[in-house]
């Protein structure tokens, strides 16, 4: 079973997923910073790229936002997207878009990094249990919903519900896992309010101007709901009143099941304290996690990939080598698949086991990998181990991990995680006066750095200062300033 713990406040929400007192996923929204998937606008084409076949759109936000042809509704049916016919020819996308086109977009991915968001104009919104697909008319079933008997029985069942367009009906839906015991009431209910929700949309794209938002997904507080509580939830805790009262009404009209769990915490410890929160997620922030075996986990989050190393540290526990090793990859696959979560880290990954010379063993590790990635709700795509003995996966990235949320580049290293030392800054100063003093004549050249180089500059270096004085026949000075950093300094000419 599992707890969920909602800490609210007017600037901040923050959700924890606890199972067995260890928190094991972590979604934090921010008011001014609120997540944009799932929303839809009405864009306008700024720029239609054929050797990209992709188009930038604009939808109000800082950076113009990006569609590929394959996600042009139009697209399907002129070979692109899920319904194309293999054998037709695909068409280029200066065809079907024009520089500005009015066009409704939904946002599919947000902006990450200096990536604009990524859009389709292929809509879905999302319900209780289904998806309406409103420019669609198949209907699909959740590959996690039982047997083919099962899923074509709530097939003939939705198209019973659904009706065509004939009879003032049609649109595609796809059911969700929670519809697999639901009653034909409550698909209808969720049938009317998505297709209510889509009239509204309708309406509104006809009446704004371009690069205006015409549906907003639900907050993070409602998706709690929707999305993260099931059957394994136990209690929904939450810290506020007005948002308890909030939920609780959204809850009974949408998902009664969920809504009986949920509870108004009125404890005078802060929600986040009862599980220790905080101080997991300064440990998810930090690069390297301790294993109670002690072996440790080092994270590398870049542009292009994650790395994972695993390391054995002072784990002797095994009776020989083989055994420490298969003992220490064990636990870190468990952890690994913890971290995946609580990190939110996507993209691509590479996890280094530690080298394993028994086949039987890393199939231990890759079975027990899979098992722990399996409680992922993230489409998670795992190989086996390469030759280099490296696991090579994937994890769905839809938003920014939480590192990139909370945390930036640090202004003194610039995100390189090291700086120069004092002597090699050194040495940059006097190659740097002896370059000016090729270029100008001034009276004398004064160096303005930090005190520590200034410090190195007047003792172990002060030879080789002199000698650059003497050479370049003019005095040099020195300034201590302490707000400048290590490799920050500025020569002045007098």
């Amino acid at each position: 079973m599992e707890d969920i713990l909602i800490n609210w406040s007017p600037q901040e929400t923050r959700v924890a997923v606890v199972e067995n007192g260890a928190v094991q996923e972590l979604h934090i929204e921010r008011t001014l910073e609120r997540g944009l998937v799932g929303n839809v606008y009405l864009g306008k084409v700024v720029r239609v790229l054929p050797g990209m076949q992709s188009a930038f759109i604009d939808i109000g936000l800082e950076r113009a936002a990006f569609l590929h042809v394959a996600d042009l509704h139009s697209a399907s049916q002129f070979g692109h997207g899920r319904n194309h016919n293999a054998d037709a020819p695909p068409t280029p996308i200066e065809r079907l878009v024009f520089e500005g086109q009015p066009l409704t977009v939904q946002v599919i991915k947000d902006p990450i990094g200096t990536k604009g968001a990524r859009l389709s104009s292929q809509i879905s919104i999302a319900g209780r249990m289904l998806v309406y697909l409103p420019q669609d008319e198949h209907i699909g079933i959740s590959q996690k919903i039982g047997s083919p008997e099962a899923r074509e029985a709530l097939r003939a069942r939705m198209a019973a519900l659904v009706g065509t367009k004939e009879q003032g009906g049609g649109g595609g839906f796809i059911l969700r896992t929670n519809a697999e015991d639901a009653s034909d009431e409550e698909l209808a209910a969720d049938i009317a309010y998505l297709r209510k929700t889509w009239q509204q949309i309708r309406e509104k794209a006809l009446t704004t101007p371009p690069a205006s938002l015409l549906h907003q997904d639900l907050s993070l507080v409602e998706r709690v709901l929707r999305d993260l509580a099931s059957e394994r939830t136990g209690a929904i805790r939450i810290d506020s009143r007005m948002q308890y009262d909030v939920l609780r009404q959204f809850g009974e009209t949408f998902m009664p099941a969920a809504t009986a769990k949920l509870e108004h915490y009125r404890g005078e410890r802060p929600i986040f304290d009862l599980c220790n929160v905080d101080a997991e997620i300064a440990r998810a922030l930090a690069r390297k996690v301790e294993l109670k075996s002690g072996g440790s986990l080092v994270f590398d989050q870049t542009e292009a990939m994650t790395t994972i190393d695993v390391n054995t540290g002072g784990f002797v526990g095994a009776r020989n080598f083989d055994d420490t090793i298969f003992k220490t990859n064990l636990e870190a696959a468990g952890a690994i698949a913890r971290q995946l979560r609580l990190r939110n880290l996507g993209g691509i990954i590479i996890v280094d086991f530690i080298d394993m010379t028994r086949d039987e063993h890393r199939a231990a590790v890759l079975a027990e990998f899979r098992k722990q990635l399996a409680r992922d709700r993230t489409k998670v795509t795992v190989g086996g181990f390469t030759q280099l003995g490296l696991v090579e996966m994937t994890r769905k990235r839809t938003r920014e991990s939480l590192a990139r949320m909370l945390c930036e580049p640090c202004p003194t290293c610039e995100g390189r995680g090291q700086i120069k030392t004092a002597r090699s800054v050194c040495y940059d100063i006097l190659r740097e006066i002896l370059r000016e003093a090729r270029q100008f004549s001034p009276r004398e050249f004064r160096v303005v750095a930090a005190a520590n180089v200034v410090e190195m500059l007047l003792d172990e270096e002060s030879a080789h200062l002199a000698g650059l004085s003497d050479f370049i026949g003019k005095p040099i000075s020195l300034t201590a300033e302490p707000a400048n950093q290590t490799e920050h300094y500025d020569i002045v000419l007098l």
